[in-house]
């Protein structure tokens, strides 16, 4: 009999990106491809050397939190040593400001997310929900992630993110030049990418701001594809 491969799901963080109703569309998905998924509301089970020795697959949602040394050194070497690590939006992408170690492991760092004209806004976060597209770079017409989508179009949250080139890009997004933005010309920024770390796979969607976007066909379909791909 085939043993049951071990998730961990830690979220918390910032309310705004609903980490418990997010994680919780995922985890029946996990479950069904033969996970056993264990929920912790902090990255602290990430020191436990033990037991993430024997996780399979990490599944983050934490948007600006922080991390304490112990728990990165965790984190990080059960990724080198096999583990996936994967996530969606800022829970992944803007988890620990406080860590240019972590940013590092990623591969990239929220920015900013540029919004509506000033005159518009009103302080909620539909400041920031632009139509934009996601542009599927030529790797992901064959990668096992992203096989058969094609572009497709969010009006939600945009990440501009800062990145370096280890990462894999599968889709990108390109920020508009407005008239009341500083930036000059147009910003294109990775949207969906991998990052091999040591002996593990790590997998980023910066869609998903919210559960009406993670239930988006294409971003749903993306998420469940790149946790099974990330995980070892």
């Amino acid at each position: 009999m085939v043993s049951a491969r071990n998730a961990l799901v830690v979220r918390g963080g910032w309310d705004g990106h609903q980490p418990v109703e997010a994680t919780d569309l995922f985890i029946p998905h996990l479950r069904d491809n033969g996970f056993e998924v264990r929920v912790e509301d902090s990255p602290k089970v990430y020191a436990d050397g033990g037991y993430m020795a024997g996780v399979d697959l990490i599944v983050q949602c934490n948007t600006m939190s922080t991390i304490e040394k112990d728990e990165l050194e965790g984190l990080m070497t059960a990724v080198e040593n096999g583990t996936g690590f994967g996530g969606w939006h800022g829970g992944i992408a803007d988890s620990y400001r406080n860590s240019s170690d972590y940013l590092h492991f990623v591969g990239g760092q929220f920015a900013c997310h540029p919004g509506k004209t000033p005159e518009e806004r009103t302080g909620e976060q539909s400041d920031n929900y632009m139509p934009h597209r996601i542009e599927m770079a030529p790797e992901a017409a064959s990668h096992p992630i992203t096989q058969g989508i094609e572009d497709f179009d969010l009006v939600t949250e945009q990440y501009w993110v800062l990145t370096d080139d280890y990462i894999d890009v599968l889709a990108t997004t390109t920020q508009a030049v407005r008239p009341w933005d500083p930036w000059h010309r147009p910003v294109t920024s990775p949207a969906i990418w991998t990052r091999q770390w040591g002996e593990g796979r790590i997998f980023v969607s910066t869609p998903g701001h919210r559960v009406e976007i993670l239930e988006d066909p294409n971003v749903r379909t993306i998420i469940e594809r790149g946790l099974l791909w990330a995980a070892r």
